[in-house]
């Protein structure tokens, strides 16, 4: 190790204030990590004393503490002038030979160690860079196939000025570093031929949620800067931990970006960028950008990478097209939700919607408004007011000064990794990102609101819309005896509610993964050879362009809905009721016309149990059983019960556990357990009989009140006697919970009642029911009525 320059394989964690946390971190997981198999490019850094020699030999220290002490520190205004003079400072100076000879006789110890080097990648790294409290990424500069020692030498110095970036100076002078006290350390990484492959981003802990059970690994083909730039719809893949440490099938799921473009290299010359971006072959753009065995191997080093630093991580991959082989390129700790509280939250709701100018991947769980400015450049930023909302093609970092002022960021293009989802979370801020029409759609000066709080999908709604906010500590709330559930349906949303106060999920409905991420009818799939409808055939087609098998669509769709659920809220409950649309609904779904009857009364007719063992629909149900069967028993959610919906007599669920266990959901085995609703009068006066065959009742006091009553609650004209407050409602409830625990079977209710009704909570409560179910909205509230209910016990 010489004065000036330190090879990754010298250093460790140590070493920071020598060479930077970014390089210090190669050093530590080749040194520490490199047995394991974790690949990472070799290479060297400059020390820290390199560049204060340079400063020195140059006369510089003096010159830029000097023009630094007249920086505006209050409003910036001749933030971009100083930056601008700094840089030049630096750009102009001349190296000290012995610092020029190290880092060129550096580059040629590289090219004898590494075979076929043809260019390296240039990195800045700040000596306070990369710590948990305080990460300058995308702060300073970094450049890609650099090739020679010349070139590489002059690189260095860029990396050098680049620590007076205009983002760089202001986020030393916001965070309370000194500006003489940092110094800048290049690191020279030999290239991994990703242009010809793939790379992109892995989070060891979900970006939005702060879930830390699952990681989140991002991609697109070629250099990662697309990715990390947030200028491609990336593809984006899950990730399990438990299920990945015991060797399980662990990608829960998996989401195809369009990936339009391909960042390479550019053809060799001084005076030009040295990479550019090209179209993405339409055929590249429907691929998966790696493997699942690729995905996994990743996911490994990732958790590896995690436990080695004790803490959640931030981590670049790259791979070669040329030998195949994946690399981890960098890793920095994560620093926006890592120790976060998260027993805090603020729930947001629209009192009503509106027009949508544009929609995209929501960032933030938060409602904003305001006025809509749309910029094509930082220059721009005078247009921008406290308060507005910034719409514009794409981010990086030389939009962050422009950022803080905005009340949301709204972007064409990028994804959930993107510069302006990652800057929106650090700021607390809301975004919608890859809207792909945005500065189109909205108008420059147009009142908007921002609605990110419904899952994943953000809106931007034209005008100012009215919403209502509720700050929740769930951190005070006492927990009741009587088990409190969840209602969820968007898997999306799976992960921002797993942190609620609750037992798991008492009711998560099928339909909704049906409705909308499949969206075609399961038969429609299985028999598409045949399909007559030609329209349908073609939707078919655009939907599962990438599955040979069409009902295996279906089957992995579904299958990735439940696990995202039921890895949420691992190892907690999560009770999956099979599939319960009516026949006129599975119509409505893509070819369901040429497989559903025509009913005069839907709501019942043709529904829950009686479809699954009929001729008509059983091999529908077969596809549903398979997909509990992969997440159960191959991605080891044991913590996922099924129910039977709409189960008349004891006979028809008899024969549908039966059916379950021929295709592979045996009763017991593996600790499945089967649940039946319970919402059919016949379901109650037998409940006995039930529950020698069942392993538990839920109770859809909506369904079990409109039997009880003999009504239609979809009906205007007769809906304003729906009541599940109804005497006769009440005692079919009452002798369902009785009954049940007779003989010693759990017993729940799935309903809105118990905290829109405090005395409907009372009521449960005293009847003993095992747990109440809540959509998220009503939790706190319902929580609150069965804690009443129970301390006047």
């Amino acid at each position: 190790m010489s004065k000036y320059i330190s090879f990754f394989s010298d250093l460790s964690n140590e070493d920071t204030a020598k060479v930077g946390g970014k390089n210090a971190s190669l050093g530590e997981m080749i040194s520490q990590l490199g047995a394991k198999g974790i690949r990472i490019p070799a290479g060297y850094a400059t020390t820290a004393q390199a560049y204060w020699d340079y400063l020195d030999h140059n006369k510089l220290r003096e010159k830029l503490t000097n023009l630094l002490q007249k920086l505006d520190t209050k409003e910036f205004k001749n933030l971009r002038e100083t930056g601008k003079k700094a840089r030049e400072l630096i750009l102009n100076g001349k190296f000290p030979d012995e610092l020029a000879e190290e880092i060129k006789e550096a580059y040629r110890q590289l090219e004898e160690k590494e075979e076929a080097l043809t260019s390296v990648a240039v990195r800045s790294s700040a000596t306070a860079e990369d710590l948990p409290e305080a990460s300058f990424a995308g702060q300073h500069d970094s450049f890609m196939n650099i090739s020679g020692s010349d070139a590489t030498l002059e690189t260095c110095k860029k990396c050098f000025a680049s620590l007076f970036t205009d983002r760089a100076i202001r986020y030393r002078e916001h965070n309370g570093f000194d500006h003489m006290e940092v110094a800048l350390s290049a690191g020279v990484q030999k290239m991994v031929r990703s242009d010809k492959a793939s790379a992109g981003v892995i989070f060891t802990i979900l970006p939005d949620s702060g879930y830390d059970q699952v990681i989140f690994l991002t991609g697109a083909w070629g250099l990662g800067d697309n990715v990390v730039q947030g200028a491609v719809n990336a593809d984006e893949f899950h990730v399990f931990k438990p299920a990945l440490k015991k060797g399980m099938r662990s990608i829960i799921s998996k989401k195809m970006g369009s990936k339009e473009k391909t960042m390479v290299y550019a053809t060799k010359n001084k005076e030009e960028a040295t990479t550019k971006n090209k179209k993405t072959p339409l055929k590249k753009q429907k691929e998966y950008i790696l493997s699942d065995k690729e995905v996994v191997q990743l996911a490994v080093w990732s958790v590896e990478i995690e436990d080695h630093y004790k803490r959640a991580m931030d981590i670049e991959w790259a791979k070669d097209g040329e030998s195949g082989e994946l690399y981890i390129v960098q890793a920095r700790p994560e620093t926006v939700h890592s120790g976060k509280e998260k027993s805090k939250i603020k729930e947001f709701k629209l009192k009503s919607e509106g027009e949508i100018l544009t929609s995209g991947t929501g960032i933030g769980e938060k409602i904003t408004k305001g006025v809509s400015r749309i910029l094509s450049s930082p220059d721009e930023a005078d247009k921008l007011q406290e308060g507005d909302v910034l719409v514009t093609e794409i981010t990086n970092p030389d939009w962050d000064n422009v950022m803080k002022k905005a009340s949301a960021i709204i972007t064409n293009s990028g994804g959930r990794t993107s510069h302006a989802a990652i800057v929106a979370r650090e700021l607390g801020a809301v975004a919608v990102v890859g809207t792909e029409d945005g500065t189109e759609t909205i108008k420059d000066g147009q009142e908007i609101t921002v609605a990110c709080a419904e899952g994943n999908i953000g809106k931007v709604y034209k005008g100012f819309l009215e919403w209502d906010e509720e700050d929740i500590d769930f951190s005070k709330q006492e927990e009741p005896e009587t088990e409190v559930m969840l209602i969820l349906a968007d898997p999306e949303m799976a992960y921002s509610y797993s942190n609620y106060p609750v037992k798991g999920v008492g009711l998560m409905r099928l339909e909704f993964v049906i409705n909308n991420t499949i969206q075609i009818h399961p038969l429609a799939l299985l028999h598409y050879d045949k399909l007559k409808d030609k329209d349908a055939k073609k939707k078919i087609e655009e939907l599962t362009a990438t599955y040979e098998e069409k009902h295996l669509f279906f089957i992995e769709k579904l299958a990735e809905g439940v696990a995202t659920i039921a890895a949420a809220f691992y190892p907690r409950d999560v009770i999956v009721r099979m599939s319960d649309f009516k026949s006129n609904e599975y119509a409505n779904l893509i070819g369901g016309q040429e497989f559903e009857p025509d009913e005069e009364n839907p709501m019942l007719g043709f529904r829950g149990a009686s479809r699954y063992y009929s001729e008509q629909y059983r091999n529908g149900f077969k596809m549903e059983c398979e997909a509990m069967k992969i997440v159960r028993d191959e991605m080891g959610l044991t913590n996922v019960k099924l129910m039977i919906p709409f189960c008349r007599t004891v006979e028809e669920g008899e024969k549908v556990i039966n059916l379950m266990g021929d295709y592979g959901l045996k009763q017991g085995w593996n600790d499945l357990e089967i649940y039946v609703m319970c919402e059919i009068p016949s379901n109650v006066l037998q409940a006995e009989e039930f529950a020698e065959i069942f392993d538990g009742f839920s109770i859809g006091s909506n369904d079990l009140t409109q039997l009880t009553l003999g009504l239609d609650r979809d009906s205007a004209l007769v809906n304003e006697l729906f009541d599940e407050n109804n005497t006769s409602s009440k005692k079919m409830i009452s002798m369902a919970i009785e009954k049940a625990k007779k003989k010693g079977r759990k017993i729940g209710l799935c309903g809105q009642a118990p905290s829109d009704f405090p005395h409907f909570a009372g009521f449960l409560v005293e009847q003993g029911i095992n747990s109440i179910s809540f959509n998220p909205d009503a939790v706190a509230k319902g929580i609150k009525n069965i804690l009443k209910a129970e301390n006047k016990r």
